[in-house]
């Protein structure tokens, strides 16, 4: 619990020092023009192994865009490792990046198009502890809104098969730009059908 509360503690001084920019959401709606083929115009992609961006906070949205222009930079050795991402992120300054995350985060999601169901409920709610699997609920909220200014992302109606592959990337750690390996230390010990449950349980939130 005490690693937990250091986490989120760090968490909270890291959001509210990076990311200094100040974005224009309309400004950033010209600029996402290169987006929409994947995210879709207003944010809610329709091809469901790309992310809803529409309504994530613009702390997190802007966080991403940076670690994935980084990844580029660093040949992988740090940031967020995505050659689509990257060579996107690649072309965006630091306030491109700041108002191309606030248009999205301007936006309103759409439903998911996960299920509800009882395993998945009781691991995000619950988690598992003689797994050593944290309850979601703790970082992402009830409603899977996620905590802002703590840097932890909304879940709710994010398209499931997009949720599902990112904790298989977690899992087995081709995806490890979260804060102090949390996220990567949750997955490595949930299965295929807890990874499956959870994805639709939290796509499934409103």
């Amino acid at each position: 619990m005490k690693k937990f509360i250091f986490t989120v503690l760090l968490g909270l001084s890291a959001v509210t020092t990076a990311h200094a920019a100040q974005g224009n959401a309309e400004a950033g709606k010209g600029k996402s023009v290169m987006c929409a083929a994947c995210h879709g115009t207003d944010g809610n992609s329709l091809v469901t192994i790309y992310p809803k961006l529409a309504g994530q906070s613009a702390s997190y949205l802007a966080k991403q865009l940076t670690e994935f222009k980084l990844g580029m930079t660093s040949a992988g050795k740090s940031g967020r490792v995505d050659p689509v991402m990257g060579g996107m992120a690649m072309t965006l300054s630091e306030q491109d990046i700041a108002d191309v995350a606030a248009f999205y985060a301007s936006q309103e999601i759409t439903a998911g198009n996960g299920t509800a169901n009882a395993a998945g409920k009781k691991l995000y709610l619950g988690g598992n502890a003689e797994m050593e699997v944290t309850a979601c609920v703790a970082c992402h909220g009830i409603n899977g809104k996620g905590m802002p200014n703590a840097g932890f992302p909304a879940l709710a109606s994010q398209n499931a098969e997009y949720l599902k592959s990112q904790l298989e990337k977690f899992r087995n750690g081709s995806r490890n730009n979260d804060l102090n390996a949390m996220m990567q230390g949750v997955a490595a010990n949930l299965t295929d059908e807890e990874i499956t449950a959870l994805a639709q349980y939290a796509s499934s939130l409103k």
